[in-house]
């Protein structure tokens, strides 16, 4: 009796899912076959859409005549910072009769306080970064824009970090609002792409550099709310309590030992944030926020690769260097006080900048040298490397041309042709259920009211071929990364190389990574395809080796105890511990390709991301909005599977309630 019921009972717990996939499979062929006679089910019908498009550019039209005032006076309040820090960093305080009151700072000054600041923070090593970095600036002839650049995210980011800071406190208090309104606002911010943000922001402030303040400020503000919950709920319970015992008012508590106390996770936020917003910077010089973002683009509207490549290069050292700075000041300890002492003494570092500064400027009044970089010391570069890109080309355009020929011929365009021809219903089903498997009918309602907005706002055709270009690309970019992520965890000096290699690729804009790629393969899917494994490789790499490095050492002793080679113990013990964390990196890796795509509309993709860039040089809000949206849906889709693949897993191999790792 026993026996039968436990055979019963294994029956009723058999998951109904082979058989409804099967089904799923039967009925996809059943559809292909009587395609002729399904036709509105294979081709989603253009009298099915909904003119969504020119509805919401009506409204937004209304919406700026009624509230152009608004922000007309908002752009005038942020006007007054970003010229501040653009006379004082590169243009000087200029008269009406354009005679300089006061010069910008001297560039021998500003050099000499980043690598005080550098060494204040983070040592000799950080302070040689830095004044590398800018030195280089320098010397090839790129320090007027790399000032303009660094005016912009010098305003922006305070900005930023204090509406990050803000919303992250509200939605740390009001777990509701957070789960309700703030937490899907960041979702669908964070996948909307970049490009997405300068539409409406042009629309409601016109062009120029404050609205591309707005745009990044906008862009950039995301991470620092994110980190703000993490850091206040990472706060020991124990320093709360004491904070309860002390009598602290709640503000007290919040501001007088909670965020003091979540001082190193605050600052990863301010890392980010500092990051997003050079990289949006960059981006906002299509509206006109000038700089070194204007001159790359400049540069390749114009095919000049070297002057390109050079102004390029001028935005990697920015971002280098702010990145090791922030690094350096997220890792630093808070330093302890001594009551009593003269300013100089507790701040050295700061008083020795300032005075620095302020030497060099005045001698700059007096010394040309000190003014501006002198002529003779200044490298030009970008006609040597047209040369070196000319002579490339020329000797290895047969080589070049037939890799490029093979990948659209053998890999791209197939793939490309399979998705467009898909039935959109299948497709709909296929992840409604697939989202239904993994995280229940509420992932499936999600995934599927996505999809039909993609479709009732007719951008089904390119989302298809968005889709096409972000999976070749993640999928080379994990079969890439994957092993060079296990080949990290396996040594010392293998982690090391590739710690370099990530910070590198992670603290380059996205517009760097079209660079080399034009170089060489021109313009076109291959380019886009590159350029975006380029940019999306590094979380696989990353999250692999954090993963199997973090496998418990218990574990891999035991099976080690158990006479396995170093090859069971990789395959069999820790790449299934470590899967979690692997498929975590994936979803990034994904997630990295669809936000580099709309990049890759300036090479001649024609997906979404063309439709957003088309949308912007016509100042069109409603197409650009619908197709940012439309990119911003797919990611979450796609983000969603990801993360509920590996909640899956890691209840399947048991990791849901205990550590993993150790």
């Amino acid at each position: 009796m026993s026996v039968e019921m436990a055979a019963i009972g294994t029956h009723e717990r058999r998951s109904p899912w082979p058989l409804i996939w099967l089904g799923f499979l039967v009925g996809v062929v059943i559809l292909w076959l009587l395609r002729d006679s399904l036709a509105p089910l294979v081709k989603y019908p253009d009298k099915w859409e909904l003119g969504l498009t020119k509805w919401i550019g009506i409204g937004s039209k209304w919406l700026v005549a009624h509230i152009q005032f608004i922000t007309r006076g908002l752009a005038a309040i942020l006007d007054v910072p970003l010229r501040a820090a653009i006379a004082v960093l590169a243009k000087g305080v200029l008269a009406p009769n354009d005679a300089v009151l006061f010069p910008r700072l001297s560039w021998v000054g500003i050099i000499g306080a980043v690598t005080l600041i550098g060494y204040a923070y983070g040592g000799a090593r950080t302070a040689l970064t830095a004044f590398g970095c800018f030195l280089y600036i320098a010397l090839f002839g790129q320090w007027n824009g790399a000032m303009l650049t660094l005016a912009s995210v010098i305003v922006c980011v305070p900005i930023a970090v204090a509406l990050g800071l803000g919303f992250g406190i509200l939605a740390f208090r009001h777990k509701r609002l957070a789960m309700w309104i703030i937490q899907p606002s960041l979702d669908l911010m964070q996948t909307m792409p970049s490009f997405a943000y300068l539409v409406p922001v042009l629309l409601l402030f016109g062009s120029g550099p404050v609205p591309a303040l707005v745009a990044t400020v906008i862009f950039a503000s995301p991470p620092m709310v994110r980190a703000t919950v993490l850091a206040l709920g990472a706060v020991p319970e124990e320093v709360l309590d004491f904070g309860n015992m002390a009598g602290c008012s709640p503000r007290q508590k919040l501001w007088r030992i909670m965020i003091p106390s979540s001082r190193a996770l605050l600052m990863v936020g301010v890392n980010q944030v500092i990051m997003m917003t050079l990289n949006m910077v960059i981006i906002a010089s299509m509206i006109g926020a000038g700089g070194l973002g204007y001159d790359v683009l400049l540069a390749l509207r114009q095919g000049d690769i070297g002057k390109g490549a050079v102004a390029g290069m001028a935005i990697v050292a920015i971002a280098v260097s702010l990145d090791r700075i922030s690094q350096a000041a997220a890792a630093q300890q808070a330093r302890p006080q001594i009551v009593g002492l003269p300013f100089g003494r507790r701040h050295p570092y700061l008083v020795a900048g300032i005075a620095w500064i302020c030497l060099t400027t005045l001698l700059s009044v007096y010394v040309p040298a000190f003014a501006d970089v002198p002529k003779s010391l200044v490298v030009t570069l970008g006609d040597s490397l047209n040369e070196i890109i000319k002579w490339i080309n020329i000797n290895f355009f047969d080589a070049i041309e037939a890799v490029r020929t093979w990948l659209l011929l053998n890999l791209m365009n197939p793939v490309k042709q399979a998705l467009v021809a898909a039935p959109w219903f299948a497709i709909l089903v296929g992840l409604s259920l697939a989202g239904w498997q993994l995280g229940g009918r509420k992932l499936a309602l999600l995934i599927a009211s996505l999809i039909a907005f993609v479709l009732i706002v007719g951008q089904w055709e390119k989302a298809t071929i968005s889709v096409y270009l972000c999976a070749i690309s993640a999928v080379i970019a994990a079969l890439i990364g994957i092993p060079i992520g296990a080949w990290s965890s396996r040594s010392d000096w293998a982690n090391r190389v590739t710690t370099a290699l990530v910070d590198t690729l992670q603290t380059l804009p996205t517009f760097v990574y079209l660079i080399p790629v034009v170089m060489l393969f021109r313009v076109g899917d291959v380019t886009a395809m590159i350029a975006i494994i380029l940019f999306a490789v590094t979380p696989a790499i990353r999250y692999t080796a954090h993963g199997l490095r973090n496998v418990s050492p218990q574990v891999i002793e035991a099976a080690r105890a158990m006479g396995s080679t170093p090859r069971q113990i990789l395959w069999r013990v820790q790449v299934p511990l470590a899967l979690p964390e692997i498929m975590l990196g994936i979803n990034q890796v994904i997630l990295l390709a669809l936000s580099m795509l709309v990049i890759t509309a300036l090479v001649g993709t024609r997906d979404l991301g063309q439709e957003v860039y088309i949308a912007l040089t016509k100042a069109d809000s409603g197409r650009g909005i619908v197709a940012g949206l439309c990119v911003a849906f797919l990611g979450i889709i796609l983000d969603r599977l990801a993360a509920a693949a590996a909640q899956k897993t890691r209840q399947r191999l048991g990791l849901v309630n205990i550590s993993a790792h150790g």
